[in-house]
């Protein structure tokens, strides 16, 4: 029971901290809104857990995030797309390669490139960061500790200070299940 106990006091003083972000939530926000409001997609990823954590979000927004709201589908789409084309890119290219290569042939001019990472440190984040800088996209980052090699390599960046993994991605799960909602209230108005 001190486990447990402990567990949501971290937990909970964790997602405090995230109020010092207030102003980047509500950037977040914006910019999520302005990219699918302009008929646009948004081009998800991460690692590991945080790559189930990108395909959540995506079918948050493809589907719907709650039974209650009736509306259209919006293009969020999650980098990780197949077994085939990851191990595709993996063999033939490099695992540095799973993201960026898929991005260079799915994004258009108005996109916008979300990643997750805990560490901010894995070489596929930074090369898909670095290729959506290199065509001139925007990007918003979700990170942990602070913010690893990944830090100022985004338009936007999010950062959760703590080092516990599963404690950085549930805030960012909360966090996108929280902008998200804003950004769907925005666009069914």
């Amino acid at each position: 029971m001190n486990e447990l106990l402990a567990a949501i006091k971290t937990s909970n003083q964790l997602r405090n901290k995230l109020l010092k972000q207030k102003n980047k939530v509500d950037e977040a926000v914006q910019l999520i809104f302005k990219t699918l409001k302009s008929n646009n997609k948004i081009l998800i990823c991460g690692n590991g857990g945080s790559a189930a954590d990108a395909q959540h979000l995506a079918a948050e927004f493809l589907i719907q995030l709650t039974s209650k709201v009736k509306r259209k589908s919006y293009p969020v789409i999650p980098l990780a797309l197949d077994s085939s084309t990851l191990t595709a890119c993996g063999n033939d290219l490099g695992f540095d390669s799973i993201f960026s290569r898929p991005f260079e042939g799915i994004v258009q001019k108005g996109d916008l490139l979300i990643v997750l990472s805990t560490s901010g440190n894995s070489k596929n984040i930074l090369k898909v960061l670095n290729t959506a800088r290199k065509l001139n996209i925007k990007s918003l980052s979700f990170l942990g500790n602070n913010g690893g090699k990944s830090k100022g390599k985004a338009n936007l960046e999010i950062i959760v200070p703590s080092t516990n993994t599963a404690r950085i991605q549930e805030c960012h799960i909360f966090l996108g299940h929280l902008i998200f909602s804003l950004v769907e209230k925005k666009l069914i108005k």
